[in-house]
């Protein structure tokens, strides 16, 4: 069903617009809904910049390595996450300062990345945004990033929203993949298109052997453009889903693999496996002048509540 759905969304053919048409009703209903909740919405001020990396689409498109590269560039930095996936509830503590605190089941796959990632951020994921933003500027935080926060409306913060190379289906949910109308993007401060204002780079480790394409994210047939020629076989889970190593060792001997391919998300759920692992390792080159227009907002805000 979850593959269907990402075809319906993402590479509709002739008979899903049949079902697409079938569906509207509800997009519509659903779209006007979030529509109107942005709208009323009351914001609250925390009194410390706040810079959310969002977008419209379900699944990815880029959020987890823009607020890396993002985090990398201020001092005394938090991420804020729902972290997705998780196999803990209320707010947890990932990393402080650079110093990881605890195992990927409790963070999730994409916060354990951007903790590891960053060597001297604090990471904290928690269903209620208010709290961890709280303890993030309890723990001496100057900036906090607000990972997919474009529809925490309820929020005082300097939107991005991102948005994917193409989205042929641009209906809101449930006959497409998008979590407002498209038009949303008008609440952004700042909508980036793929392509335009930033560009994934992706780079593999050596390679040798035959290998076995195991993933778990969203849409995985985005992967298909980075794939090397000695890919034998794919197995694909659920985004965010855990993997099992036996499964992944059954699944090599069927194909001949020699080895796992493996995006850095899927890798941090990997640690304790001794199965060989090639990372595909994701970076975005982000247009200067955009990276200078959020240091400007964090600047001017902080300037305004210093007076």
């Amino acid at each position: 069903m979850k593959r269907f759905f990402e075809r319906l969304y993402y590479h509709p053919k002739g008979v899903d617009y049949l079902l697409i048409a079938l569906l509207s009703p509800l997009s519509l209903l659903y779209g006007s809904y979030m529509l109107v909740r942005r709208l009323s919405a009351g914001k609250k001020d925390f009194g410390i910049p706040i810079v959310s990396v969002g977008n419209l689409v379900v699944g990815g498109s880029g959020k987890t390595p823009f607020v890396i590269a993002l985090a990398l560039r201020y001092e005394n930095v938090a991420v804020v996450s729902r972290g997705y996936g998780r196999q803990s509830r209320g707010l947890v503590e990932v990393s402080r300062n650079g110093e990881v605190l605890v195992d990927v089941t409790q963070s999730g796959d994409e916060p354990m990345l951007m903790a590891q990632s960053l060597p001297h951020a604090s990471v904290i994921v928690s269903e209620k945004r208010e709290a961890a933003i709280a303890l993030a500027k309890e723990n001496g935080a100057s900036v906090i990033i607000l990972d997919d926060g474009f529809n925490r409306i309820n929020i005082e913060k300097y939107d991005i929203l991102l948005k994917p190379l193409s989205v042929p289906n641009t209906l809101p949910f449930p006959a497409g993949p998008l979590r407002e109308f498209s038009f949303s993007e008008r609440f952004a401060d700042s909508v980036l298109q793929e392509g335009r204002d930033f560009r994934r780079v992706v780079q593999i480790d050596p390679i040798t052997g035959k290998l076995l394409l195991a993933t778990a994210i969203a849409n995985p047939s985005r992967l298909e453009p980075y794939l090397p020629e000695n890919v034998v076989g794919r197995f694909y889970l659920e985004d965010h889903a855990y993997f099992d190593e036996r499964q992944l060792e059954e699944k090599m001997k069927e194909v001949g693999a020699d080895a796992l391919l493996v995006t850095q998300k899927d890798a941090v759920k990997m640690d304790q496996f001794k199965l060989p692992v090639v990372q595909m390792k994701l970076k975005l080159e982000i247009e200067e002048t955009i990276l200078e227009s959020i240091d400007s907002y964090t600047k001017k805000y902080k300037e305004l509540h210093e007076e």
